[in-house]
C-alpha cells in the first residue's frame, strides 16, 4: 500500500523469480572498472528484489510505484555523476550509464523516474544554478526527500522548443509565469519543476517553480498505453509569482534545456540496452525450454537467426555506449554523438522486443513475460527526449553541414 495523500494504491508482488542473467558476448565487462561493476551489480540486485516482483502489476494497473523513489535514492540513482559535495554519487559517466541500463532492464518507467530527477531536474541546478540554489536543492533531491520534474515540451511545441509560448514577465523582486507544459514525467507528484520560459525580451530562462505557489497545478495524464508504471502529467501556470531568486542565473537560451536533454539522452542510450537484454534473455531461455516437433525451438534455424541477430545488435550497442561514455568522461561527447547513440540503441531495443515476442509465440503477449511491457514502453522512448526522426536529422546536419530543420 502507498498513500501520499493524493495517490493511493496497492501493488501486488509476483511469485515469479527474476531469472535474468547478463549477456556479454564481447567481454565488454573487461572495459569496465571495479567501481562500474559494483554500481551495476548493486542496482541489478535492487531491481530483482524491488522492481521485478511488482512491475507487471503496477503496469497493468497503470499505477506508478511511488515508494520506489526512496529506494532509487538509496542506491544512488539520483544524480550519480554529480559531486559528492551536494550529496550525490561523484561517479563517472559510465557508472551513470550502467545504472540507467539496469534500471531500464527492470522497466523504462522506473528509469524515467530516475533520469528525470537526476538529469533534467538536478543537473540544470548543478550546471546553471547559483551555489545557494545547489545547496538548497541538490542534497534533498539526491536523498529523495524532494522530487523534481522538467518542463520544456508544450502542447503545441514538441520538436520545436524555440516556439514555446510559456513566458515570464518582470514584477519587482519576482516574475509572473504563464503557460503550460505537456508530457512531464513525475509532475503530478513533484515538489518542484525546472521550467523553461521566455522573458519579455524573448530570451529563454530556467525557473525553479515550487509546489504550493498559487496558480501552479500539475494535472495527471491518464489513458497511457505505454510507460504505464511511470506517472505523467502537465504543468499549468496561471499568473504564478516566482521569486527572482528561483531563476537559474548562469544560462540563457536553448543551450540550457538542450544540454539537460543531452544528459538525459545519454542515459537513455544506456538504458535501452537494459530493455533489450531483458527481452533477449527471456527469449533465449524460453526457446531452450519450449519444444515443438520433438525438440527445443532454439534448435531451429529461424529461431537461431533471431537470437544471433539480437545478441549482435546488443553487442554493437554496448560498444557504442561504452565509447560514448569514455568520451563523456573527458568532456568530448558531442550532442550529435549522443543523438546517434540514443536513436540507434532505442530502435535496436524495440526491434529486439518485437523479435522476442515472436519467439515467445502467444505467451509473448501475456504479462507472464516482460516482452509486451518493454515493447510498449520503448514505443514512447523512441519519441521522447527527441524523436527517432529528429535524431536522424541531427546526424544528417552533422555529416552534411546543412540544416534540414528549416
Amino acid at each position: 500500500m502507498y498513500d501520499n495523500g493524493t495517490h493511493v494504491y496497492t501493488v501486488e508482488k509476483s511469485v515469479k523469480t527474476d531469472l535474468f542473467e547478463s549477456h556479454d558476448h564481447y567481454n565488454v565487462d573487461e572495459l569496465l572498472s571495479d567501481d562500474h561493476k559494483l554500481a551495476r551489480d548493486a542496482v541489478r540486485d535492487w531491481v530483482k528484489a524491488e522492481v521485478s516482483p511488482i512491475i507487471e502489476d503496477a503496469s497493468e494497473k497503470a499505477q506508478c510505484p511511488l515508494h520506489l523513489f526512496k529506494g532509487l535514492a538509496e542506491i544512488g540513482a539520483f544524480g550519480p555523476s554529480l559531486p559528492e559535495k551536494y550529496g550525490c554519487g561523484g561517479m563517472d559517466e559510465i557508472a551513470y550509464g550502467v545504472i540507467m541500463q539496469e534500471l531500464e532492464r527492470g522497466d523504462s518507467g522506473i528509469r524515467s523516474m530516475a533520469s528525470v530527477q537526476g538529469s533534467l531536474a538536478m543537473y540544470p541546478i548543478y550546471r546553471f544554478g547559483s551555489e545557494e540554489q545547489k545547496m538548497k536543492w541538490l542534497p534533498k533531491m539526491a536523498s529523495g526527500e524532494i522530487i523534481g520534474c522538467f518542463g520544456l515540451t508544450e502542447p503545441d511545441h514538441g520538436s520545436n522548443p524555440a516556439g514555446m509560448t510559456t513566458n515570464i514577465k518582470d514584477d519587482g523582486d519576482s516574475v509572473i509565469l504563464n503557460g503550460a507544459k505537456m508530457w512531464i514525467t513525475n509532475s503530478p507528484v513533484a515538489d518542484m519543476a525546472i521550467v523553461w520560459a521566455k522573458n519579455e525580451e524573448g530570451r529563454i530562462k530556467g525557473v525553479i517553480v515550487e509546489r504550493g505557489m498559487k496558480g501552479f497545478t500539475t494535472p495527471e495524464i491518464h489513458g497511457k498505453l505505454s510507460l504505464r508504471a511511470s506517472i505523467t502529467g502537465e504543468l499549468v501556470f496561471e499568473d504564478v509569482r516566482v521569486p527572482k531568486a528561483n531563476i537559474l542565473p548562469n544560462v540563457e537560451g536553448l543551450k540550457g534545456p538542450l544540454s539537460c536533454l543531452s544528459k538525459a539522452r545519454y542515459g537513455i542510450a544506456w538504458g535501452a540496452i537494459g530493455a533489450a537484454m531483458d527481452c533477449y534473455d527471456s527469449a533465449l531461455r524460453y526457446s531452450m525450454q519450449r519444444e515443438q516437433f520433438g525438440r527445443p525451438i532454439a534448435g531451429f534455424q529461424l529461431t537461431q537467426k533471431k537470437l544471433a541477430e539480437m545478441i549482435t545488435e546488443i553487442t554493437k550497442a554496448q560498444l557504442l555506449a561504452w565509447r560514448l561514455g569514455s568520451l563523456a568522461n573527458v568532456g568530448k561527447a558531442t550532442p550529435a554523438q549522443i543523438s546517434m547513440a540514443k536513436r540507434n540503441n532505442v530502435n535496436m531495443a524495440l526491434e529486439i522486443a518485437r523479435e522476442a515476442r515472436q519467439i515467445h509465440g502467444g505467451m509473448g503477449i501475456t504479462s507472464e513475460y516482460p516482452i509486451m511491457r518493454h515493447m510498449m514502453n520503448l514505443e514512447t522512448v523512441l519519441t521522447y527526449e527527441g524523436t527517432h526522426d529528429i535524431h536522424l536529422l541531427i546526424t544528417g546536419m552533422e555529416v552534411t553541414g546543412l540544416n534540414a530543420f528549416k
